[in-house]
């Protein structure tokens, strides 16, 4: 092969990445191996991404993100500042697709992590980092379920930012149908209303959490019964605003918060029913304070008594003297 083919050759397959060939063959093996890059392209066995490195200010959060922004902070996201920083790099690129809004270029689908670190870091003295991403065109149905997949096991997003997430997309997405967005999340329809029934849970119980990385799953579940009851719900939902007014005192530097683990006792107890006195208690008549005695109860027109087989005799002429004196002592 000429110089001039193998320079045009060259510029025609430029930008596809292939081990460096030996140079006893540099033509002939670039050949085949870029050949075999094509193929594998035309066969659709191998999808290129082209990957940018921009200024994270350029980026926006989508509005729909399932991860709340305004929570994260310097120390959640200390892992992965650290990580960038010894890496010297962001590894995995985030996903973005055109933002609407003119004073931003792109809109984050996936990476809101990745983007605070960033820009952590370049506000931190670490100017020279760079926030990668991935250009993708997404429908916003596209756009959630692509955001799901990726954060689904991720313990960094809560329960509840979950929850909310996924209110908002059965109705907006999914005609508010259940079956359909779990079909389309490849999830059991048990396991997605677990969340839309947390996603339900009054203002009030949230916020007698000290944060809603706190509220779980498993507490609207417990929760559930009891508000779905008028003489159960009242006095859970006046506990759960004596204690939403003590986690505001928290935040303002009032105090200490009340964790979660006591938030679900106060709120499960102030709920249950509280056991009344019987209205006609028994009353013990006994030889000694040690002993069971007889227990006497009027029932209408009758008399009710009880005592232990086990009472000796002298235990229980005793108790029924005391009994005999008491009812005719008038």
């Amino acid at each position: 092969m000429t110089r001039k083919h193998d320079a045009i050759l060259d510029d025609v397959l430029s930008g596809l990445d292939a081990p460096a060939p030996d140079k006893g063959d540099r033509a002939g093996a670039r050949f085949l191996k870029r050949s075999t890059t094509i193929g594998d392209r035309l066969s659709g066995e191998l999808e290129e991404k082209t990957l940018h490195w921009v200024d994270p200010a350029t980026c926006r959060m989508w509005d729909r993100h399932n991860r709340d922004y305004a929570l994260l902070t310097e120390d959640n996201c200390r892992d992965l500042i650290d990580g960038i920083r010894s890496q010297g790099r962001q590894e995995f690129p985030a996903i973005v697709r055109p933002s609407s809004d003119p004073d931003y270029e792109y809109e984050v689908i996936c990476g809101a992590r990745r983007h605070f670190a960033v820009s952590w870091l370049q506000a931190n003295n670490y100017g020279q980092f760079k926030y990668l991403i991935e250009m993708r065109d997404l429908s916003d149905e596209e756009a959630f379920r692509l955001a799901d997949i990726e954060n689904r096991d991720r313990e960094d997003i809560s329960d509840y930012e979950r929850a909310i997430d996924y209110a908002d997309a059965v109705e907006r997405y999914y005609n508010g149908k259940q079956k359909a967005m779990a079909q389309r999340l490849e999830v059991s329809q048990p396991w997605l209303s677990r969340y839309l029934q947390l996603a339900k849970l009054p203002e009030m119980i949230v916020q007698a959490f000290p944060s809603v990385r706190d509220l779980r799953e498993r507490n609207a579940r417990e929760l559930k019964p009891l508000l779905a009851s008028a003489e159960t719900s009242k006095p859970l939902l006046q506990e759960a605003a004596s204690l939403m007014r003590e986690q505001e005192q928290a935040r303002a530097g009032r105090g200490g918060f009340v964790d979660a683990a006591t938030v679900m006792r106060r709120l499960v107890r102030a709920a249950r029913p509280k056991t009344e006195a019987p209205a006609n208690p028994p009353k013990v008549y006994r030889r000694s304070p040690g002993e069971s005695g007889i227990s006497v109860r009027r029932k209408g027109r009758k008399v009710q008594m009880e005592f232990e087989d086990a009472l000796s005799r002298a235990s229980l002429e005793a108790a029924f003297k005391s009994y005999l004196k008491d009812r005719f002592s008038d």
